[in-house]
Formats: C-alpha cells, structure tokens, sequence
C-alpha cells in the first residue's frame, strides 16, 4: 500500500516544482519584457504623431502633453471612456493637437484614425492607425499603399462645404475605390465627425495647464 501511495507523493511534488519554476520564469519574463514593450509603444505613438503633426513646428514631446476629454464614441466597438488629446507647443503656446477618431461603417469594422489639426481646425494631416478592411482594396486608406488619406491636408469645416464632405459617389468632393466605395465612405465620415469634435472642445484642447 505504501509503496503504491509513494510515487504518487512523488509526481506530485515534482509537478508543482515544476508549475512553480515554471511561474517564477513567466513571472521574470513578464518584468524583463515590459520596459521594452512600453518603449516600443511609446516610439509607434510618436511616429504616428509625427506624421500628423510635422516636427518643425513645435518643440515639445506631444506624448508627455495631454488632455483628457470625453469619448464621443466611448462604449462603441471597446471605445474606452476618454480620448487622449496630444499636444505639440512652441514657446509654451499649443500650436496643434492630435488624437483618435473611431469611424465607424467601415467594410470589415471600425477604422481607427489618428487626425493632426491646427488651431484654426485645418487638418495638419489624418492617418489610419488600424483596421480590418479588405486587402487590396479597402487598405488604400493607408498611406504606405495610396496617397489618398493625404488629400486631407489642409481642409476643414466649411472647406469644403459640410454638403461635400462625401465621396463622388453621394455627391461629394472625395474618391472612392473602385469596387471599395464603403470604406472611404467611412473614412470620410470620421474625418468630418473628427473635425466637429475638434471644433466643439477647441477651447478646452488649446488651454494652458
């Protein structure tokens, strides 16, 4: 009986030896890995700041300056609660400011963009941080692949008229896709949405700390 109970007693010990060697190196992984990977993150942050706010126009790091303002799309698709406004200053006076905009409508879901605007609400420049749109087709939005996301540059609201801001194909001033009018259908739509968050928090994204 004993000797039965005995390896028992011994596959058992050496399992959780094992499961505790095994959680201590996970553990140590974990801590070894995330210096890096917050690094890392903070690097793909500034290159996407980077391409909608151009670095000769501030001195500042818009990373460490930020603002927090309410998420008008907080709930939707995991949209968290806030919006983290990036600031970029020079000589301590907010010369643009950058953040997210989820447009939503997009062929296979949500399309996050990144959206650069001057004070006076023209667009420094829109880039598309991530999204699940067809490759081949819906990918145009992104900058690597086409040229069409830069065509933003430089409009606002009002430029063009709010009737125009649409693609060609519902009467608007934008090109759509041939095959893919979906996606910068939406694209389009979360510009302008983007521009009109813009225009209704301006004055709580330009105040001083």
């Amino acid at each position: 009986m004993s000797q039965a109970i005995r390896p028992t007693w011994v596959h058992a010990t050496i399992l959780g030896a094992f499961c505790a060697g095994f959680g201590v190196a996970l553990a140590l992984t974990d801590d070894i890995t995330k210096a890096p990977i917050k690094e890392r993150a903070l690097e793909d942050k500034m290159n996407s700041l980077g391409q909608v706010i151009p670095r000769s126009i501030h001195d500042n790091n818009p990373v460490t300056d930020t603002v927090k303002l309410p998420n008008p799309k907080a709930g939707g698709h995991g949209a968290p609660a806030e919006t983290d406004i990036y600031r970029a200053t020079k000589d301590g006076q907010v010369v643009a400011v950058a953040y997210e905009y989820m447009a939503s409508g997009g062929y296979g879901g949500p399309i996050r963009l990144m959206l650069g605007v001057a004070p006076d609400g023209k667009l420094l420049g829109v880039r598309v941080i991530s999204h699940k749109e067809t490759p081949g087709l819906g990918d145009k939005i992104e900058a690597a692949k086409n040229e069409w996301i830069t065509r933003f540059t430089g409009l606002s609201l009002g430029n063009p008229p709010a009737e125009k801001w649409k693609v060609k194909k519902d009467g608007g001033q934008f090109d759509q896709f041939s095959g893919a009018t979906i996606t910068p259908r939406a694209v389009v739509s979360g510009i302008r949405q983007g521009l009109e968050f813009f225009a209704a928090n301006s004055s709580r994204m330009m105040e001083k700390k």
